[in-house]
């Protein structure tokens, strides 16, 4: 019992220090897709919502505003006022709630750690007993940029992460931008990409 409960100790510090590394920063699933004229500049931008993203205002300006950051670190500028953008920006974004429990899986016993019910270690009842679920996040933004005049679209690029909370702003902040990294290239699909969070 103390050799388990040492081991138990050890595993739950070392995620734990696992946990406070990762917290600094994000890593995101990302793909992207088209291409971009190599003689074109980025240009100005304005945002283009559908019809269902319109009926959404509030959330849609929360996306927008998550993505504006990354639009600019890419070389884009939002339009002065009265004038016409080079280029239409379309954002999306998902958060979906998972309350997943790891002995959902049917290759885990659902008698307890160490008890006895036909199971792998028969014997006396001991250990630990019970079910732990959380709930995971599976998060998802998207990013389409299209020609303003001829309404081509010019680069389109997602990013996906998870992980044990919604996330919020800082978040979908990072999201974007791991989407619009390596603008205007087209890489590997899906590959890593690793942002900062803000502090």
């Amino acid at each position: 019992m103390k050799t388990i409960a040492k081991w138990l100790c050890a595993t739950a510090a070392a995620t734990l220090l696992a946990g406070c590394a990762g917290m600094n920063s994000l890593r995101s699933d990302v793909s992207t897709f088209g291409e971009w004229p190599a003689d074109r500049k980025p240009g100005t931008y304005a945002f283009e919502r559908l019809p269902s993203q319109a009926a959404q205002a509030e959330q849609q300006s929360q996306l927008e505003g998550a993505a504006v950051p990354a639009l600019e670190a890419a070389g884009f500028s939002a339009i002065a006022p009265g004038t016409q953008p080079d280029v239409l920006v379309q954002v999306g974004g998902r958060i979906t709630r998972t309350d997943a429990s790891p002995w959902d899986d049917p290759f885990w016993w659902r008698g307890g750690f160490g008890y006895w019910h036909r199971g792998v270690w028969p014997g006396p009842r001991w250990g630990l007993y019970g079910s732990v679920s959380s709930p995971r996040y599976e998060r998802e933004v998207a990013v389409l940029i299209r020609d303003r005049i001829s309404g081509k679209p010019l680069y389109e690029a997602r990013a996906s992460s998870d992980g044990g909370s919604s996330g919020g702003i800082d978040v979908l902040r990072a999201m974007y931008a791991a989407a619009l990294k390596d603008f205007p290239a087209a890489g590997i699909n899906p590959r890593p990409v690793t942002i900062p969070l803000s502090p």
